[in-house]
């Protein structure tokens, strides 16, 4: 386990498993390392399948694909530009540039809107009736982007109700971070 804080995920130790210091990273008995939340995910799943969270034929995985880039490039991204360039956080990090940060709420907002409209159908969840590696992505970010100030659900009735589903399965943490 890093601390952040301290920076340890700037460490050479750390760099030698993620030259671009950056976590999550999975280190193998062999020594192999994977990094990115997704790939670590699409491993663990290949190992242990059942519930498969990335599909279990050619259709639901390309459907899971799909959402799971949805999510990260359409409410991912403007979230984490917010978190870059607006958020006091990491004003001591990198240098912010305050308005493009601000301006990526209503990159969200229209974002959220989209999510809202797309999820107005009868499917339980991102990709039909199964809970798949694209809702874990979408609650994450969704939550992450509530925890740092942003509002993303307000207002998207379909996203709310989305929301309490996928927040009420056991799996799922009732108070995202803790």
């Amino acid at each position: 386990m890093l601390s952040l804080p301290d920076r340890e995920h700037r460490s050479a130790a750390h760099l030698g498993r993620n030259s671009l210091g950056q976590v999550p990273v999975l280190e193998l008995d062999d020594g192999t390392t994977i990094s990115e939340t997704i790939a670590i995910c699409r491993y663990l799943d290949e190992l242990h399948p059942d519930p498969p969270l990335f599909g279990d034929n050619a259709k639901q995985r390309a459907m899971v694909d799909m959402w799971t880039r949805r999510i990260d490039i359409q409410i991912g991204e403007p979230t984490k530009m917010f978190w870059r360039h607006a958020h006091p956080a990491t004003a001591a990090l990198i240098e912010q540039h305050k308005v493009f940060g601000e301006s990526n709420r209503t990159v969200l907002a229209r974002a959220m809107q989209w999510l809202d409209t797309d999820l107005t159908d009868d499917r339980s969840f991102l990709t039909g009736d199964k809970f798949t590696i694209a809702d874990i992505a979408a609650v994450t970010v969704i939550d992450f982007a509530a925890l740092i100030g942003l509002d993303p659900v307000a207002g998207n009735p379909a996203v709310e109700a989305w929301h309490a589903r996928v927040s009420s399965r056991p799996s799922v943490s009732s108070e995202p971070f803790n």
